[in-house]
């Protein structure tokens, strides 16, 4: 019965430590995305910022193709 509580226990960590670095990474993703739009957008940043955490890749992907100005 021991080793089975062991594994689930780490199961859960590996979850726990996995949508830690998730939250982390979509909250980066959404920061960067505020602040080069400040710079390098004629559109609103919050607007971009609200897209890429709705949807993440493919606000992203929409963000570096459509929102930044072509320089």
């Amino acid at each position: 019965m021991l080793p089975s509580m062991l594994l689930q226990f780490e199961l859960a960590l590996i979850g726990f430590v996995f949508s830690l670095l998730t939250f982390v990474v979509q909250t980066a993703l959404v920061i960067w995305t505020y602040s080069d739009a400040t710079d390098n957008s004629s559109h609103s940043a919050i607007l971009w910022a609200l897209v890429v955490l709705f949807a993440p890749l493919l606000g992203v992907v929409l963000y570096l193709l459509l929102g930044r100005d072509q320089r």
